[in-house]
């Protein structure tokens, strides 16, 4: 199979990392290679310093995809979990990696996340005690045309996970039945 990359997309406490990780753990079962870019990690990493301006969570989403795309070129199906705030920054990922790019949104509501907040930042958000919190004081734009949609707060996380693990399975498919 050729690379790809899983762009999951949505606020913080949607479930994206959850998800993610059940789509990397079955993916690896089946041995196909794939990598996990969280954004969590990749902030402590590879964008340590940056802050939560939108020009910070630019370069910081700009720096996801630039692995993203270098690994996906080289076969890997890659796995980010970032929140990616803004439409037109995803848009630029999808722009640089074509058909390699699949956004996954990862819905779920302000109430909803706040309620599964184990780390008491919307709480602090809702205080103003944290100031540009993505989807209370700061903007989430949600996907236009994601590929593959996910309501967490209708599904479990192993539903949501099947419906990414079908939609890579229909896209493995597409690509085997094309004349090359």
């Amino acid at each position: 199979m050729s690379g790809y990359t899983l762009w999951f997309t949505g606020l913080s406490g949607a479930g994206k990392t959850t998800v993610a990780d059940i789509v990397e753990r079955e993916l690896r079962e089946r041995g196909e290679p794939v990598e996990v870019l969280d954004g969590d990690v990749v902030r402590t990493n590879l964008s340590k310093g940056l802050g939560f301006s939108k020009e910070d969570r630019d370069t910081n989403i700009r720096r996801i995809a630039f692995v993203a795309d270098l690994l996906s070129r080289h076969g890997v199906g890659v796995i980010t979990a970032a929140i990616s705030p803004y439409r037109e920054t995803r848009d630029e990922a999808r722009e640089v990696m074509g058909e390699r790019f699949i956004e996954v949104y990862v819905k779920a509501s302000v109430d909803e996340c706040a309620r599964r907040d184990v780390k008491g930042l919307y709480e602090k958000a809702f205080s103003g005690e944290i100031k540009e919190f993505t989807g209370v004081s700061d903007p989430y734009e949600e996907p236009l045309q994601p590929e593959v949609t996910l309501d967490t707060e209708s599904e479990s996380p192993e539903e949501s996970a099947r419906k990414v693990l079908a939609f890579i399975d229909s896209r493995v498919q597409t690509a085997a039945g094309s004349p090359r």
